[in-house]
Formats: C-alpha cells, structure tokens, sequence
C-alpha cells in the first residue's frame, strides 16, 4: 500500500504522527486497510507513548466509499470500518485528532475514534454524506450523538452542513482550540505533558471511561472501583505513591 495513504513520523522519540490522505485519490477501504496496519504496529511498539492523527496535507481525509459497491458489499464495508474505530479506540495509547483544516466524512469519523479532537480556529466538522444519499458507515452516527446529543447530531446528519471550530468547540464536539499555525505545535506540547503521566493508569482509565459511558451509573462505578484496585498491583502506583512522597518527577514504565 502506498505510504501516501497513512504514515507514521516519530517525534522526540515518544509521538508517533499518523497522517490521512486529503485528497480523494484513496478509496475509504485503502485507507482502513492502511489505518488498520499503522495501529497494529504502533500497538507492539512501546517505545511511542502517544499518537497524534491528523491530515497529511491539512485536509483531514475525504475519502469516500465507491459509488458502484452492492448494499451486501456496502454492509461489509461498515463492519469493517466499524472494526478498525474500535481498534482505534482501545488503541492503549494516548491519541489525540489535531485538525487544522476541513474534516469531514470519514475524517471525522476517524477524528472521533480518538480520544478527543484538538484543533485550529481555521478548521471545519461535518457529515456531507447525506448529498451523495449517504449516512456516516464507521460508528460517527453513534460516537457524534454520544458526544454532542441526539439532537445535534441530527442537525449535522441531515444538513450535512460543516460547522466551523468555534461552533464545534461550543458544542463539545472538540476539546481545545489555537490559533492558526500554532495547532501542531501545541497538540504536541499537550500530548507531551499527558505522556509524562503512567502509562499503565491512562491506558486502564480509558478503558473505564469507554466501557462505562453507554451503561447504568451504578455498575460503571463497580467497573471504575475494581479497576482503581487493578492500579495498586502496579508498579506505576508503587513509583508514583514513592516519587510524590520524595518530592521528585516519577520514571513509569507502564507497568
């Protein structure tokens, strides 16, 4: 597959940079094939802390399904797309959408498979799917209303309109917005600071935060309690209780 569909760049030896295509020259299936491998290689490597994902050319991806596919060929599409967000989602690491530009279609289906969006005041969100008779096909129908609500998921859906950043940011469909030019820059900055944290306690914590949400209060906490327990047999607890205690910055191994 060529690299020009998803690349990994490494960054001060701990931030791997996953890039998507943004032009239309990658079908979607070539690039969820190619999301698929890039996350199946960062997994075993434990040298990279934490993963940013945005658009290789600013864009953050406009591929699209092939107009000529059968609805039998259109569901096994879906089933995979839907395959690899959730591999994407459970990825264990840190990751973050950096979003400088448009992204929309499966861009933002992509962008909110991750653990939250990060961009610049110059970008745009939205599902046009619905101008080519279409509807979100990788799980954004289901992420988007869980993040922003039933009924401004709908608006978006429907409309197919894009929002602008600082709509999306009102509307909690992205978590930080910066200035032009600087989105990249800060995204590390703040991905940098998150991986300085245990490795072990964020991978666990995202785990909690996931399993818990679409479930009842009270059974997501006993999942948040025996997993609080699971910290202390680690040794990220034991270093992190210790340094706290002699007053100096903890070495976690994600252990």
């Amino acid at each position: 597959m060529p690299e020009r569909l998803c690349t990994i760049l490494q960054k001060t030896g701990s931030i791997a940079i996953l890039k998507t295509p943004g032009n239309r020259t990658a079908s979607a299936r070539e690039l969820l094939e190619a999301f698929r491998r890039q996350m199946s290689t960062l997994t075993g490597k434990h040298d990279i802390k934490g993963v940013m994902v945005t658009g290789a050319e600013g864009v953050f991806c406009r591929c699209l399904p092939e107009s000529s596919v059968s609805a039998q060929e259109a569901a096994a599409l879906s089933s995979f797309g839907q395959q690899v967000m959730f591999a994407l989602e459970k990825i264990g690491k840190p990751c973050i959408a950096v979003v400088e530009e448009e992204c929309s279609g499966l861009g933002l289906e992509v962008a909110l498979a991750c653990d939250f969006i990060v961009a610049s005041t110059t970008a745009s969100f939205g599902f046009p799917d619905i101008a080519a008779g279409m509807i979100p096909f990788c799980g954004g129908s289901q992420r988007l209303a869980r993040l922003v609500g039933k009924s401004k998921a709908k608006e978006m859906i429907y409309g197919g309109e894009l929002f602008d950043a600082a709509e999306a940011y009102r509307i909690g469909l992205i978590n930080r917005l910066y200035p032009e030019g600087e989105t990249m820059t800060q995204a590390e900055k703040l991905l940098e600071h998150i991986c300085t944290r245990s490795p072990h306690a964020i991978r666990i914590g995202g785990e909690v935060v996931n399993a818990g949400y679409d479930i009842d209060l009270a059974t997501a906490c006993m999942l948040e309690r025996d997993a609080f327990a699971l910290c202390f047999s680690s040794f990220d607890q034991r270093e992190g209780m210790q340094a706290f205690l002699d007053k100096r910055q903890p070495l976690f191994k994600g252990e």
